[in-house]
């Protein structure tokens, strides 16, 4: 894969491209980076496709942002950044944090998006009884450093990313987390393809059967036995996935 790098106003970001052929965007999820999905990439440059993987802002190599972004912020740079790479028309993918800013995208730019992919978007947030116990425990404890481990085990039960975070990122990460898509599904007019792990345990299935039922032109695809980071855990079935969905 080719690293290049380039500047999206005042951010320096850096993104892996790989192959010849119709245009694939891939957006990572939270915590990860481009070089999680080489595989992926290779893969698909291998049936006729030019994978492009941007590190996020805030991300792998690039820039963290100089204030505290939403998904239409991130939503904006994808714009710009597609812009800059002149891609007037490509496939979105989507995982995870990732998926919500496809989804913001491709409400707002319909036109540019030829296919979205969501895989274990999580666009769907609910607060449960447990969550509210831990984080108000947490921020109960925020002065006391010898409490620090027990607050990283409180997170580590609700799967919560927030104690691997630093600087801007903790802002950004304590505001999307409070951001619920599900308003806007139906708002979705492009062809998408929703692909899930059974057993995913960071945006349940029954997640995945929401947003089907919501955006108008989808199909489901439900992979068994497997979780939430299927481009680690089956490359080869999630790529095979995406180009038997384009034939």
């Amino acid at each position: 894969m080719k690293e290049e790098r380039i500047k999206i106003g005042d951010l320096n970001i850096s993104y892996k491209t790989v192959g010849e052929g119709d245009p694939i965007l891939i957006l990572h999820g939270w915590g990860s980076k481009s070089n999680r999905w080489q595989t992926v990439a290779k893969l698909l440059a291998g049936r006729n496709f030019s994978v492009i993987i941007p590190d996020l802002p805030g991300f792998g190599e690039s820039d963290p942002p100089k204030l505290t972004w939403g998904f239409s912020d991130y939503s904006n740079f994808i714009n710009e950044f597609s812009k800059k790479l002149e891609l007037e028309d490509f496939y979105l993918l989507g995982h995870s944090f990732g998926g919500n800013i496809a989804i913001t995208y491709s409400v707002h730019h319909q036109n540019r998006v030829r296919k979205l992919f969501l895989v274990g978007a999580a666009a769907i947030r609910s607060t449960t009884i447990k969550k509210k116990t831990i984080y108000t425990a947490s921020k109960t404890f925020k002065f006391l450093s010898f409490i620090s481990p027990l607050k990283k085990l409180l997170y580590k039960l609700i799967k919560s990313d927030y104690p691997n975070t630093q600087g801007i990122m903790k802002d950004i990460y304590l505001n999307i987390i409070k951001i619920d898509l599900r308003d806007i599904l139906e708002e979705i007019k492009v062809e998408t393809l929703i692909i899930w792990g059974e057993k995913d345990s960071i945006t349940p299935v029954a997640n995945a059967r929401f947003l089907n039922s919501k955006i108008e032109n989808s199909k489901l695809e439900i992979i068994p036995q497997l979780g939430h980071n299927l481009h680690s855990e089956a490359p080869g079935m999630l790529s095979n996935i995406i180009v038997d969905s384009l034939r």
